[in-house]
């Protein structure tokens, strides 16, 4: 055993880059393995698994696409395989997010978006919770929207899926609590990596945009991966082993 997790490893879905990477990070450093899932970003993961492997802890690359199951089952079996047991599932996996109304979503956006947040979250847990209660419990970790507390226009491809998963989460906790299974939310407002940059390079968050969200802030400034990892870590640990079927918006105060 660690002081805070037992043998094994984190599972972080999108975890190649951006948050899901800083979080994979954050875990490396609370001294257990993790387990990398990407889709397309086989470098970008398998380097991030080299470097945090060189920091003393196991960190492994997996492909995967979390829309099919049996895609899904062998990538946990696989992390099993290298890491002995997966203690943690976080689920940070989500296409780039359109910034569009709800009126001018179209229907191809949509299903996309709920095939791979909540449809994948859904797969996910439907392989893990058999694994988790013959190893005696584990832990979700869902990176949700602070717009769920807070509706933020144009984000409504984001925000209405990830609450679909607010509901499982704490579906999850009541029913698996039993079994030492606990689900938590990480609730994520602006971080100053992955997809924010890049629809800021596209121009879609200008400075006028920047100037309308800092209003709604308590805190001036973007959050960072490592606020979000801290967080994860947090609910995923021992330290968190009494606390399930709860939220914790890591936002800067968004919307209060």
């Amino acid at each position: 055993m660690t002081s805070k997790f037992p043998d094994g490893a984190a599972l972080v879905f999108g975890g190649s880059g951006g948050i899901g990477l800083g979080v994979a990070e954050s875990f490396v450093r609370a001294g257990t393995g993790v387990a990398i899932c990407y889709n397309s970003k086989k470098d970008a993961a398998e380097k991030a698994a080299a470097e945090l492997s060189a920091l003393g802890v196991k960190a492994t690359a997996h492909q995967v696409d979390v829309r099919e199951q049996d895609k899904v089952q062998a990538t946990l079996d696989a992390a099993i395989a290298a890491h002995g047991r997966v203690h943690t599932v976080v689920w940070g996996a989500g296409p780039l997010v359109d910034q569009v109304f709800i009126a001018d979503t179209t229907q191809e956006q949509f299903r996309r978006a709920v095939e791979i947040e909540v449809f994948g979250f859904f797969t996910a847990t439907k392989v893990a919770i058999p694994h988790f209660r013959v190893a005696g419990g584990g832990s979700f970790v869902h990176l949700g929207s602070a717009g769920d507390k807070w509706w933020p226009a144009l984000d409504g491809l984001s925000v209405a899926p990830k609450a679909t998963n607010e509901a499982l989460i704490r579906g999850i906790a009541k029913e698996e609590g039993k079994n030492n299974i606990r689900a938590n939310t990480v609730l994520v407002g602006v971080i100053e990596a992955g997809m924010f940059l890049e629809l800021s390079k596209q121009g879609v968050f200008d400075q006028a945009w920047t100037d309308e969200v800092q209003k709604t802030l308590c805190l001036k400034r973007w959050g960072q991966p490592e606020d979000i990892g801290a967080a994860a870590v947090f609910l995923a640990s021992n330290d968190a082993n009494y606390v399930t079927g709860q939220q914790i918006s890591v936002s800067g105060g968004f919307g209060v």
